[in-house]
């Protein structure tokens, strides 16, 4: 089969199904390994984009959509649909931000984390479809597990979890306050630069005078913490 006339069927099935097909669907229609189908949807891609066209062929998982550009939502967006706009607030954010970190979590657990009440933030964002339910977990209760669905990662422009940005290092201190390793190791190397300085200045500085250090006051230490 063709190159081209394989581009026009994963074209016409893409567009005709208008969700996301899974990479072994295509294999069994066009009779192709998975490398192949890559390959071609890979080509594809640069095609569209060469060509300046409106709509793009994205990723998620292990299957393929076609889809609109995203910067051309604000033309689409009035025509297809005259609702209100969809805003996520900052506690749903912070709650999606969760669920994506930590797939089949729990809302108990949710609340653990933000310390307030998970049910809203949970309740909104399976009503916009961008999280579901994961199953019941074997802790007491049997409490409903939660995780991200494709619609966040085709929302958030994800072809997986996998590409999520990676989590600052952190420890607890003695007190189990969270302290951020890159935050330490920054302040190290800010202090050992400045030692560096500071014992550069002493070097080239000319010689002068020093000044007598200033006496400690009576009674000084009576302050001190």
């Amino acid at each position: 089969m063709e190159i081209e006339k394989t581009k026009a069927i994963i074209e016409a099935i893409l567009f005709a199904v208008g969700r996301i097909v899974k990479t072994n669907e295509l294999i069994l229609v066009l009779e192709k390994n998975e490398e192949e189908i890559h390959t071609i949807i890979k080509s594809m891609q640069e095609d569209y984009k060469a060509n300046n066209r409106g709509i793009e062929i994205i990723q998620v998982e292990d299957g393929y959509q076609l889809a609109t550009k995203k910067d051309l939502y604000e033309y689409i967006y009035p025509i297809l649909d005259k609702r209100t706009k969809p805003n996520l607030s900052t506690a749903a954010l912070e709650t999606l931000s969760i669920i994506a970190y930590n797939p089949r979590i729990t809302r108990a657990e949710i609340e653990a984390i933000r310390g307030v009440s998970a049910d809203a933030c949970v309740y909104k964002l399976l009503e916009f479809g961008l999280i579901e339910e994961a199953g019941k977990t074997d802790l007491p209760g049997k409490p409903m597990a939660y995780k991200t669905t494709d619609e966040f990662l085709k929302m958030f422009g994800y072809s997986s979890l996998k590409d999520l940005p990676e989590l600052p290092r952190y420890k607890l201190d003695s007190n189990q306050q969270i302290v951020i390793d890159d935050l330490v190791e920054n302040e190290e190397n800010s202090n050992i630069e400045s030692t560096n300085l500071n014992h550069e200045e002493k070097i080239n500085k000319p010689h002068s005078k020093q000044e007598a250090p200033m006496p400690e006051r009576e009674g000084a230490s009576d302050f001190q913490e």
